[in-house]
C-alpha cells in the first residue's frame, strides 16, 4: 500500500496490534502475536465478527454507524483527535474514488493584521498540507525566512525533514517533525484524494528516512502545542511555550503563537530577538 493510501481497516489494524489483551484473554501471556484478536475486538464492540472482517479488509463498503464508531474508539482506547481521524476515514472510505483539485489556500487580511499585532511573539499560520501561509517578522528571524524560501519549500514537513535550519535550532527537532507529520495525517484523512499532498507524502517518504519512520507509526496531530527549547544564533537559547488556535473562517488553517517562558534566559533572548527584527512584513507569504 502507497503511503499516501490511508484506510479505516488500516487504521483499525494498527490501534488493534497495539492493544494489551490481558483483561480479555487469559492466553495472553503465552501469545506470540501482540494485540487483540479480531474475534476479541468484534465481542468488545458488540459487532459480528463476520462485520468486523469486513470492516478491517474493507472488502465490501459498509458504512459503519456512529454507536459502532463510538464503540470501536472505546475498546481502541482513542482520544478526542483520534477518533476524529476515525470518523474521517469511515466517512471517506464510502466515498468515490475521485480525484479532486486542491483550493487554493488564502490568508484574510485580518488574520495577518492580528499576527502582526503580536509585534513581540512570533506567529506562524499553518494552512493544508502544513502549508506555510504567512509569518510575522519574529517567526521570520527566530524559525526561518519562509518568504525568501522558493514557494515549495514553505511547508512545514519538508521544512522539518529536508532542511537544516531545524537542526540549527532546535535540539528536539525530531519532536517538532513527529508534530508536524501528524498534522500532515490529519489533513490527509480529511482529504484523502488531495493530489498536492499525495505528491508532498509520496515524494518525502522517498526522501526521507526520519519521514518514513515517523509516518509508520500513525499518530495524527491537530497542531504543535506545548513546551519547546530553541538555540537562536544570535539572540541566544530560550524556553518557550506553543499556543495553537484555528481560524474561525478557515478551519484547515491554524495560527502558532510562541511565548517565552518567565525565566531570565528566555526573556532576554525574546528581548534580543525583538530589538533585531526588522520593520513588519505587509502581506501573506
Amino acid at each position: 500500500m502507497a503511503p499516501h493510501e490511508l484506510t479505516l481497516g488500516d487504521f483499525l489494524r494498527r490501534r488493534r496490534a497495539s492493544l494489551t489483551p490481558r483483561h480479555t484473554a487469559p492466553d495472553a501471556i503465552a501469545r506470540r502475536v501482540p494485540g487483540l484478536r479480531r474475534e476479541e475486538m468484534a465481542r468488545l464492540v458488540g459487532v459480528s465478527v463476520d462485520y468486523y472482517v469486513k470492516l478491517e479488509q474493507g472488502t465490501r463498503r459498509i458504512t459503519p454507524s456512529g454507536n459502532v464508531l463510538h464503540a470501536l474508539g472505546d475498546v481502541l482506547g482513542l482520544d478526542d483527535l483520534e477518533r476524529e481521524h476515525m470518523y474521517d476515514l469511515a466517512r471517506l472510505d464510502n466515498r468515490p474514488r475521485a480525484a479532486r483539485e486542491s483550493a487554493v489556500q488564502t490568508v484574510r487580511p485580518g488574520t495577518f493584521r492580528l499576527m502582526e499585532s503580536f509585534l513581540g511573539l512570533p506567529a506562524i499560520l499553518f494552512g493544508r498540507r502544513t502549508d506555510v501561509l504567512a509569518v510575522n517578522p519574529m517567526a521570520r528571524l527566530l524559525v526561518d525566512d519562509f518568504p525568501a524560501l522558493p514557494a515549495r519549500d514553505r511547508n512545514g514537513v519538508r521544512w522539518a525533514v529536508l532542511g537544516e535550519r531545524v537542526r540549527e535550532i532546535q535540539p528536539d527537532w525530531p519532536g517538532t517533525a513527529q508534530c508536524l507529520i501528524g498534522m500532515l495525517r490529519m489533513d490527509l484523512g480529511r482529504y484523502l484524494h488531495d493530489p498536492k499532498t499525495i505528491a508532498l507524502i509520496d515524494e518525502l517518504y522517498r526522501r526521507s528516512e526520519v519521514f518514513r519512520e515517523i509516518w509508520s507509526r500513525g499518530t495524527v496531530a491537530r497542531s504543535m502545542t506545548g513546551p519547546i527549547f530553541l538555540k537562536h544564533p544570535e539572540a541566544g537559547p530560550m524556553h518557550l511555550n506553543v499556543e495553537a488556535v484555528r481560524v474561525t473562517d478557515d478551519p484547515d488553517q491554524t495560527l502558532h503563537v510562541m511565548i517565552p517562558c518567565p525565566d531570565a534566559m528566555s526573556q532576554a533572548a525574546m528581548a534580543e530577538l525583538r530589538r533585531r527584527t526588522g520593520p513588519p512584513a505587509r502581506g501573506p507569504v
